[in-house]
């Protein structure tokens, strides 16, 4: 009886440890260089640990030959690889809009190591991706991943065929609509920079001897640095709620 149970036990950790892991590997924050490995594989275990007596009666059978339960796991791995896309798309939109305003200000060649997007990218996307995420833990919207986790059991069963065409379609259709959402937390900036360099030209038309845009350009950057500290509640408060939308329906609530 003991030697089942330690079977059953350990054939579950497995299962839910292939999907939680794949989540783990893709979630902002948790996902990023800066997160020891060993870190992660301890929250991996740990979680799955706590999941597994809730999640167990929801797997399907151990199977007898070793290619149906690789075949299992691949199967898992693939739904928290999707999972985790999801959430990483999101914050993407912060990148895209720190992107779209470091052109407005004129610092698109000022370039920083993004924690986030773990390359070079403008100091404003770096900005916005930091405080989006750490909103994210902030605000415990990373209990919608978790809960997100659970309830991707009933959605995507263990051991069910996987809707891929729904996964390509979910993702394709969160990529254009996070890169909207970028646009339109950068559209103020954009206005702002559009008004001021039609500004700048007009001046240019009347006072040729004098270089506008050289001499405008440090205004500029202020004046964008200004309306910064204006909206960027606002901007950061729109991600969260685009968040906490997405993983809510893969939470069920």
């Amino acid at each position: 009886m003991l030697a089942e149970l330690l079977t059953f036990n350990s054939y579950a950790l497995i299962v839910i440890l292939a999907r939680v892991g794949a989540v783990l590997t893709l979630m902002p924050g948790i996902s990023a260089s800066y997160v020891s490995m060993r870190i992660r594989m301890m929250l991996a275990l740990g979680l799955s640990f706590l999941l597994m007596p809730l999640l167990a009666a929801r797997l399907p059978a151990l199977p007898a030959a070793p290619l149906d339960l690789g075949l299992l796991l691949i199967g898992e791995v693939i739904v928290g690889v999707f999972l985790g896309t999801v959430a990483r798309v999101i914050v993407a939109a912060l990148h895209a809009a720190g992107t779209f305003i470091s052109y407005v200000m004129s610092l698109a060649n000022a370039m920083a190591q993004d924690p986030v997007a773990e390359t070079q990218s403008s100091t404003v996307a770096g900005f916005f991706s930091t405080i989006g995420v750490l909103l994210v833990f902030v605000t415990d919207l990373h209990h919608l991943m978790l809960k997100a986790i659970v309830a991707s059991y009933e959605l995507f069963p263990a051991g069910a065929p996987l809707p891929v065409g729904d996964f390509a379609e979910t993702l394709g259709r969160g990529l254009a609509e996070s890169f909207l959402l970028g646009l339109q937390m950068a559209a103020p900036f954009v206005l702002l920079g559009f008004t001021y360099t039609l500004g700048l030209g007009l001046l240019g038309r009347l006072m040729p001897q004098l270089s506008v845009f050289f001499f405008g350009l440090p205004f500029q950057i202020a004046v964008q640095i200004w309306l910064m500290t204006l909206v960027l509640s606002a901007v950061m408060l729109a991600f969260v709620g685009k968040f906490a939308e997405t993983m809510g329906k893969f939470a069920g609530l």
